[in-house]
């Protein structure tokens, strides 16, 4: 799927993506959804946290941009390269949470996002660097990857590793 560069490609690829991690969802079964293994130790639950908390840091990121900050990118104490050891610690920071309190704070994430990106102008989304945070990329570009690329590489991952323990694609 090309990667999105209007507000209506971003809008249209996060609402299908998002339609269809649900889909995927609700052929789980509640056990299902904390069993490890989804991806490595992490549960379908616990997937659900991470994109929830990477698209708090991206609301956290625009939130510091307007108030003239340039907050670190993508978390304190974290360059890029060292993803691996954030994404542990979002891990353990909801591993705790219950499945309901995941569902609903992925839910209103979402949700949260879809408003967002509606009240955003074409220019605000598509003006390179548009805060210094940012470099040279687009909103569309973070955007894109904390909603439609992030959902869909979710689904795969959960997909391919929870395929062999149910014996059917799902």
């Amino acid at each position: 799927m090309p990667r999105p560069h209007t507000k209506t490609q971003l809008l249209n690829e996060a609402q299908e993506e998002y339609v269809a991690l649900e889909s995927f969802l609700a052929g789980l079964t509640p056990e299902e959804m904390i069993q490890p293994g989804a991806l490595g130790e992490w549960s379908p639950k616990d997937v659900l946290a991470h994109l929830h908390e990477w698209q708090q840091m991206l609301f956290r990121w625009y939130e510091a941009g307007l108030r003239g900050e340039t907050p670190p990118i993508p978390a304190e104490g974290f360059k890029w390269s060292q993803l691996p050891a954030l994404n542990q610690q979002i891990y353990h920071q909801y591993k705790n949470w219950m499945l309901e309190q995941v569902l609903a704070a992925f839910r209103a994430s979402h949700c949260r996002t879809v408003e967002w990106i509606q009240n955003l102008s074409e220019a605000d989304l598509t003006t390179p660097g548009l805060y210094p945070w940012m470099n040279q990329n687009t909103l569309v570009a973070y955007i894109t990857a904390n909603t439609g690329s992030h959902y869909r590489w979710a689904r795969t991952e959960m997909r391919k590793a929870l395929r062999p323990r149910r014996g059917k694609d799902k």
